[in-house]
């Protein structure tokens, strides 16, 4: 081999092993998501399905708790996920970006104007209000990233 093929050599096997190599991560992540039902009327309970939560839950003006459905997904950076709330509005979940230990979400319902941006860590999750108050009734999600 003559040097300057050598060379060439050496500059293609940088350029190789600089190249990443695909994961099955790929910057997707396991998201669970669940829709649940605050209440201001009926006695105080907590869906134990929601015990999880609870202790965030008790921080707000509803005293009854149900989980309508849960979720889980796997979800890539920019690509939204879309998922029907009971009353038939849409929501969109999208990941906007995921680093080591934190993880930013875009939540929006367009038919309540709802669009916030939300950054939680690994081992926190989101209890965002989605709707609002009827009849002292409220959606809320949560989503909680790597589940």
């Amino acid at each position: 081999m003559t040097g300057r093929s050598l060379a060439a050599a050496c500059v293609s096997l940088a350029i190789v092993a600089t190249v990443p190599e695909p994961t099955a991560a790929a910057g997707a992540i396991p998201v669970r998501v669940r829709i649940i039902k605050g209440a201001r009327q009926g006695p105080p309970a907590v869906d134990p399905r929601l015990a999880d939560v609870a202790p965030q839950l008790g921080r707000t003006a509803y005293q009854r708790w149900d989980e309508v459905w849960q979720h889980q997904v796997e979800m890539a950076s920019g690509k939204p996920v879309q998922m029907s709330l009971p009353y038939g509005a849409m929501l969109e979940l999208t990941l906007v970006d995921a680093r080591k230990d934190d993880v930013t979400f875009e939540v929006r319902v367009a038919a309540h104007h709802t669009h916030s941006r939300l950054t939680i860590s690994k081992s926190k999750r989101i209890v965002h209000q989605v709707t609002d108050e009827k009849n002292g009734e409220a959606y809320f999600v949560t989503v909680k990233p790597w589940p």
